[in-house]
């Protein structure tokens, strides 16, 4: 009913400014409520008083001091629960809702003075301290908000009342004794609005670096770990291992890279190995593929893998393709001559993290082997595929040339049927 919400949490909010502006709302909302509770709770008091003691005036004005001031905490309960956006307005309603409760008593007091025989303004130092420290402890930021709240009390009591011609000390009260009072309610209130906000801003900070720290961890992580099983090792310590059925894994390798470190220095190489496999890290997010590591100038990919690919094949063919064009477009930038072997299989593989330290995600069985050497085996500027990758390719329409090599001698394998896979021109 009353637009009570839930204060965001601290990531949502880019400065501290920002965060104190919603916190402010929702107190403002929590502090309106109990301002108008409390009115509410003596009005019938109050109407009772009226009725039984001969119907007062003074007791009648004081009743409809109170409705205004109900109906003042109403607007700005109203203006809280359709947000205030700008910081000037949010002011503006905290102004008007602390006013509304404590210069309305002033107001009053200032009436009965002047209609009495006796002309003065009563001190109400009860009501005075339960209005600041009720306001300082709901809304305990912006001190200097505070403060103008209660200077504005103040000055009506101590400036307009004598103006008028009004007494602002009690006969019997000595006048030091009521400014100090005031002055200490003041300045108790206000301290304790601007430690806390210290406080606040100085968690904030800590939590915003926290926060930056454990982004830049995440991501971090992300470059290591593919993201769910980043999310599984965060959630337990057990030991990740699982079997797929069919993944396609792709290996690829510079022809010639080591004779090419012999005359190049070690922050060219660098540089030159950043350059081609940024690239192909582009190309692998494109497709959808799991990019598995980097050995020297090797470069694996698998598709299929740790989430299920319907065609991991094709996006993996894709994927070859176009390394070896963009490799062509390097060369061509820079001037260069360089070759590159792929080689690609099908089938099953067991995946998992392994290691305490320097942890990786790695893929182990047959088809790594088996993709590995039909790269070693390949030929410059070539893809290689493997039987078993042929037959489940060779049905994708006329998007693909494929070129038996005949049986060849595959180390650790034996005789293979393999082929050269080719883009059609379209």
């Amino acid at each position: 009913m009353f637009g009570f919400s839930k204060l965001a949490p601290i990531h949502e909010f880019k400065t501290y400014d920002q965060w104190r502006h919603q916190f402010m709302q929702r107190r403002m909302r929590l502090g309106i409520l109990f301002g108008l509770l409390y009115l509410v709770t003596f009005l019938p008091l109050d109407t009772l008083q009226y009725l039984t003691t001969g119907r007062n005036p003074f007791d009648l004005l004081w009743i409809l001091t109170n409705l205004v001031r109900i109906a003042l905490l109403l607007v700005c309960l109203r203006l809280i629960r359709h947000n205030v956006y700008q910081p000037r307005h949010i002011i503006a309603v905290f102004l008007l809702a602390s006013w509304s409760i404590s210069l309305l008593h002033r107001f009053h007091e200032t009436y009965v003075g002047l209609a009495s025989n006796t002309p003065i303004a009563e001190p109400d130092l009860f009501s005075w301290a339960l209005s600041f420290i009720t306001q300082a402890t709901l809304i305990p930021v912006g001190w200097p908000l505070h403060l103008i709240s209660q200077l504005g009390v103040l000055v009506y009591y101590l400036v307009v009342n004598p103006l008028l011609g009004l007494q602002v000390v009690t006969p019997g009260l000595h006048a030091a004794s009521l400014l100090l009072n005031i002055f200490w309610i003041c300045c108790i209130c206000n301290c304790s609005v601007y430690f806390y906000e210290k406080l606040s801003r100085e968690n904030f900070t800590t939590n915003r670096q926290l926060l930056e720290a454990q982004e830049k961890s995440e991501r971090l992580l992300l470059n290591i770990l593919p993201g769910p099983i980043a999310e599984q090792l965060k959630q337990s310590s057990d030991i990740i291992a699982e079997s797929f059925a069919e993944v396609t894994v792709l290996f690829a390798d510079i022809v010639n890279f080591t004779q090419m470190t012999e005359t190049r220095s070690a922050k060219n190489v660098v540089n030159f190995l950043n350059q081609v496999f940024s690239r192909f890290d582009q190309l692998a997010e494109r497709h959808g593929l799991e990019k598995i590591k980097t050995i020297g100038d090797a470069y694996m990919v698998v598709a299929g893998l740790p989430q299920p690919q319907e065609n991991h094949v094709g996006a993996v063919a894709a994927m070859a393709v176009e390394m070896q064009a963009t490799l062509a477009e390097f060369n061509a930038q820079t001037g260069q001559n360089i070759a590159l072997r792929i080689g690609i299989h099908t089938g099953p593989v067991v995946a998992g993290v392994i290691g305490l330290k320097k942890f990786a995600y790695d893929l182990w069985g047959d088809t790594v082997n088996t993709a590995s050497r039909m790269e070693s085996h390949g030929v410059p500027n070539g893809i290689q595929i493997s039987e078993a990758t042929y037959e489940r390719l060779k049905n994708c329409g006329d998007r693909y040339g494929f070129h038996p090599r005949g049986p060849i001698v595959i180390k650790g394998k034996g005789t293979m049927l393999t082929y050269l896979l080719e883009p059609n021109e379209q």
